[in-house]
């Protein structure tokens, strides 16, 4: 079975505007119930960004916040830019890494990573991977980091612990530790204040 999600995969969700996910951050602050979500991704990624953006936010009912469609920064990239990027991570309760390939080969999407990992590590970051439709897992260039970072998989019900037990079907966050995963539901995950 596929552990990567293939680009595309979300995109009955896209139907949700990405313009709503510039709204400021401190609208929804620690005194808001919904949890914030810091998107990292590839500016060429938006159509994908749609379909997770949509899906987090109508399945999982938080608030997504992506730098691309927001006003307030800087038009040309700067050092303004990076200071307003870190602000906005901070705020928020959770980092994901939409990892595309483009995406792990981005500079700036690692050094969000990198400044995510320093503030949100290890229970509150968490790689979306995404392959290029039609390639196989082994061909994704973000597998070294899912050795690395907690990752969001799909288990479709058939799949077992090591002790045998059946995992539920759904959505995960799977943290690679000692050899072996620790796994969350997405919902747990993505939960205010809720960190396993």
């Amino acid at each position: 079975m596929s552990k990567i999600f293939e680009q595309g995969a979300f995109s009955r969700y896209s139907k949700r505007s990405l313009e709503n996910a510039t709204s400021p951050i401190l609208e929804h602050s620690q005194f808001s119930a919904k949890t914030t979500v810091f998107i990292s991704h590839r500016h060429d990624d938006l159509e994908d960004l749609q379909g997770v953006l949509g899906f987090l936010e109508d399945e999982y009912k938080v608030k997504v916040y992506i730098d691309s469609k927001d006003s307030s920064m800087p038009i040309t990239t700067s050092a303004e830019t990076a200071i307003n990027l870190k602000d906005r991570i901070r705020k928020c309760d959770r980092f994901i890494l939409l990892a595309t390939n483009g995406a792990i080969e981005s500079k700036w999407c690692n050094w969000e990573l990198g400044f995510g990992d320093a503030n949100k590590y290890p229970d509150k970051i968490a790689i979306f991977p995404l392959k290029p439709k039609g390639t196989y897992d082994f061909q994704y260039k973000g597998n070294e980091y899912m050795r690395i970072y907690p990752y969001i998989e799909f288990y479709d019900g058939t799949e077992k612990y090591s002790n045998g037990q059946q995992i539920t079907r759904g959505y995960y966050v799977v943290t690679p530790k000692d050899g072996k995963n620790i796994y969350c539901s997405l919902k747990q995950w993505l939960s205010k204040g809720s960190i396993y």
